[in-house]
């Protein structure tokens, strides 16, 4: 078993921002064979009262006739984060925000990922070094 963070400062200076391959965009549908033939290359899925809701590649998307025009990338903040940790979900959405740079955070059983318009990935990962940094100096 891996040893998990607890305390936001724990999973912050440990979160090691790496950017995942890949373009993403978030989509929905109530349509749940669509749904199902998606999952097989979806990143997530997740059941609303709405629709399905699935983070797909931008390429099957398009195939699918989903719009594609706000694309993401997927930042993964490599720390053994605890289902039960407080704070690191704010610190980073916080973070990101003082910059203008809107986010969605997906929390999965190992770690968390940060998804983030394509076009602000470089700034995304400078800003979330630098929280990193921050949490190591004890600041």
């Amino acid at each position: 078993m891996s040893q998990r963070a607890h305390t936001a400062h724990e999973m912050i200076s440990g979160m090691s921002p790496e950017p995942m391959d890949g373009t993403y965009v978030f989509v929905t549908t109530t349509d749940t064979e669509l749904a199902t033939v998606l999952t097989e290359n979806a990143l997530a899925l997740y059941r609303e009262t709405e629709g399905i809701s699935l983070i797909i590649p931008v390429s099957v998307a398009a195939e699918a006739g989903f719009a594609v025009d706000q694309p993401m990338r997927c930042i993964t903040l490599n720390v053994y984060s605890a289902l039960d940790g407080v704070g690191l979900t704010a610190a980073v959405a916080t973070e990101l925000a003082a910059v203008g740079i809107p986010c969605n955070m997906v929390a999965a059983y190992n770690h968390d990922h940060v998804f983030v318009p394509e076009t602000l990935l470089e700034r995304a990962l400078a800003s979330l070094q630098v929280l990193q940094s921050r949490a190591q100096q004890g600041c």
